[in-house]
């Protein structure tokens, strides 16, 4: 067996790419937080931070044992008390590949806390904050670190056969299109359900308050997805290079396909749209970004970019509030993302896999539908429970008093604003 040799080139890009991916939930909060009303900003934002605090303290004590700990058969979970506590992980000789395991253990977590606080958006301007913490202590436990262990848990033996996606299914899922994208998409659906619809939804038009802030924190998203993407390749070196480029040229199209939907539709493209749209290319890249080629790329962020934009007034015709179009953008991102990945895929990837369009037949591509829905059943089911089971606890949603008065004040006692004595206002 060869001794295991530290890397101080991958460590060095690891630590980066942990910063990096950290960076991402401010930047969510950021981009959350303009497109709600200025009487909500604070509680939008809070409810991103907050999910820093808990799930940082859970992933120490059982996430992360859970997600990679040594499977309790199936496939399906990892045990929660192998590594309790990490005091092994952070033993000098402790590695993963060719970088301390205690790296990669930060880095998973950035990607836990930024899950969690997706589903935030789809219920914003109506959940009572504690109702909130609770609920991202249930959904990271029960959804979150079991369906990472599916996806991330790359383990295979006869000991220890690891996450029944990545090792027995061999779904192609490079950085979380199914287990960050399609699980928090889904979740958010189910929790506007339970919630019901804002005050005035469907006769309001709830406009953003700040676009400044959400054109800030989408280039602040962006920014930290280079590390979430090709951070994911474990090392610096080739695969980090290519799902850094096609991060970037898929994000770019998506951009652009968003916006000509909005000129096609609407007459106009809109600072909203862009900043949407790019969000949008982030989320299809990320299961794909290392097994499709630039044009691929190019391809799947434009499509995902159309199908986005066309997706966000969905809940008008069926009638559920997603506040921020979490739905819209990360479901049905996610979805095309994954699925994709069995058309555009391309054995000169570093997944080395062909799709659909390079005569792979359609293998790749059941493979992706059937880890794409699995996740999508599973988090929506176990989500709505919990959601249900807050709500019949501690209370899930404020009263129609403190939401007219709006959020921040009650939950807080904070306004974002102070302009004149008015407050934040009531817009």
């Amino acid at each position: 067996m060869s001794e295991v040799v530290l890397n101080t080139g991958d460590t060095a890009w690891m630590l980066m790419s942990c910063a990096l991916v950290l960076l991402m939930t401010p930047g969510l909060a950021l981009f959350y937080g303009g497109m709600v009303r200025a009487k909500g900003v604070l509680n939008m934002m809070m409810m991103s931070f907050i999910s820093m605090g808990i799930v940082s303290i859970l992933w120490v004590l059982y996430g992360y044992s859970m997600a990679f700990g040594k499977d309790l058969g199936s496939g399906l979970l990892g045990d929660p008390l192998e590594m309790f506590g990490l005091s092994a992980q952070i033993a000098p000789d402790s590695f993963f590949g060719t970088i301390p395991t205690s790296v990669f253990v930060a880095f998973q977590a950035m990607f836990a806390v930024l899950t969690v606080a997706l589903v935030s958006g789809a219920i914003a301007d109506r959940a009572k904050f504690g109702g909130w913490i609770l609920f991202v202590i249930i959904w990271s436990t029960l959804v979150y670190f079991p369906v990472a262990h599916w996806v991330f848990d790359f383990d295979s033996g006869e000991s220890d056969p690891g996450g029944w996606i990545a090792n027995q299914l061999k779904a192609i899922d490079f950085a979380g299109g199914t287990a960050v994208h399609i699980n928090a998409g889904v979740a958010a659906l189910a929790a506007a359900l339970v919630l019901g619809k804002r005050s005035g939804f469907g006769r309001e038009g709830f406009k953003p308050h700040n676009l400044t802030l959400v054109m800030i924190g989408a280039g602040l998203l962006w920014f930290g997805w280079f590390g979430f993407n090709a951070g994911s390749a474990v090392a610096s070196n080739a695969t980090a290079g290519v799902t850094f480029l096609n991060t970037f040229v898929a994000t770019g199209a998506a951009m652009l396909g968003w916006l000509f939907v909005e000129r096609v539709r609407d007459g106009r493209p809109t600072s909203l749209g862009a900043a949407s749209g790019v969000v949008a290319g982030l989320v299809a890249i990320t299961p794909s970004c290392s097994s499709v080629n630039p044009l691929g790329a190019i391809a799947l962020g434009a499509i995902a970019g159309a199908l986005c934009a066309l997706a966000v007034g969905l809940k008008y015709k069926f009638g559920y509030d997603d506040s921020l179009d979490v739905v819209g953008v990360h479901l049905v991102g996610g979805l095309a993302g994954s699925i994709l990945v069995g058309v555009f895929a391309t054995s000169d990837a570093p997944a080395g896999v062909n799709g659909l369009l390079f005569g792979g037949g359609f293998d790749q591509l059941n493979r992706q539908v059937i880890a794409s829905f699995a996740v999508l059943a599973y988090s929506f089911i176990v989500t709505y429970l919990i959601a249900k089971i807050v709500d019949k606890t501690v209370g899930f949603r404020v009263s129609p008093e403190v939401e007219a008065a709006g959020i921040d004040l009650s939950e807080h006692a904070e306004s974002a604003y102070e302009l004149g004595g008015t407050r934040g206002g009531a817009f």
